[in-house]
């Protein structure tokens, strides 16, 4: 197998191009690989820039889930930090995770973030949201957002084999950006991992914290079994009292 290093999107556009299987840490694809064949030619976006960002508003698709810290969202931080063992976040990739991993840990924080994908093409560099890259998994960049007011993160434990265990995350927003609300004042968004499906809802809030949460009841969210709730229920009334 040949490995190539782009270090601009130029040259990445040419390795897709080619053919090239984009590969980040491999953990999730190794154990195929040598079970059905390695491919003939692989390419990394570790050295290319645009995918290496980490900022508050910002992150890189090529970035390591250890290196994940206080510059970004906490909510995002709090997600990479409760992938897998430490050894897999230090070979793991933002960019894996969210397009190679059929678990999508950080999906439910990247969601309450608003986010936004820059994805790479073989014929150039696009922005889409995120059900287009858990649909179509395209070359992920990076990713960018808002930075929100506030944010939560709850990952319940889970016994090794058991199944995935229930993520919830939750921010709050001022209500100029995009979503439910945009324009009115402070929203509340909330996306839910349960089992393998991610459920998200958004809500503007009001005086009374009952009426927001009934609000969200009447997204997608209420679709969610009440042990559920009994986990949303009170992240979202801390973070809505922290808007106070």
């Amino acid at each position: 197998m040949l490995l190539r290093l782009p270090t601009s999107v130029s040259e990445a556009q040419e390795c897709l191009a080619e053919g090239a299987v984009p590969v980040g840490g491999a953990t999730l694809v190794w154990a195929t690989w040598q079970r059905e064949g390695f491919p003939e030619l692989a390419m990394s976006l570790r050295k290319l820039p645009q995918a290496n960002v980490i900022g508050a508003e910002r992150l890189g698709a090529a970035v390591l889930l250890g290196q994940i810290g206080g510059r970004v969202p906490d909510v995002l931080r709090r997600a990479a930090g409760t992938v897998g063992t430490g050894a897999v976040r230090r070979a793991a990739t933002v960019g894996g995770n969210l397009v190679g991993s059929a678990l999508r840990c950080l999906l439910p924080a990247a969601l309450v973030l608003d986010a936004r994908a820059t994805v790479l093409e073989s014929d150039g560099v696009r922005e889409t949201d995120l059900a287009e890259v858990v649909a179509k998994r395209p070359l992920l960049l990076n990713l960018h957002w808002s930075a929100p007011l506030a944010c939560a993160y709850r990952k319940l434990p889970a016994d090794a084999g058991a199944p995935p265990p229930l993520v919830v995350a939750s921010a709050l927003h001022a209500g100029d950006g995009a979503g439910a609300g945009a324009g009115y004042g402070v929203r509340v968004t909330v996306a839910v991992r349960d089992g393998y499906e991610v459920f998200e809802g958004a809500a503007v809030t009001g005086a009374d914290p009952e009426e927001t949460l009934e609000s969200l009841r009447a997204t997608a969210l209420g679709d969610l079994p009440a042990a559920a709730w009994r986990v949303v229920r009170p992240q979202v009334l801390d973070l809505l009292a922290r808007e106070r």
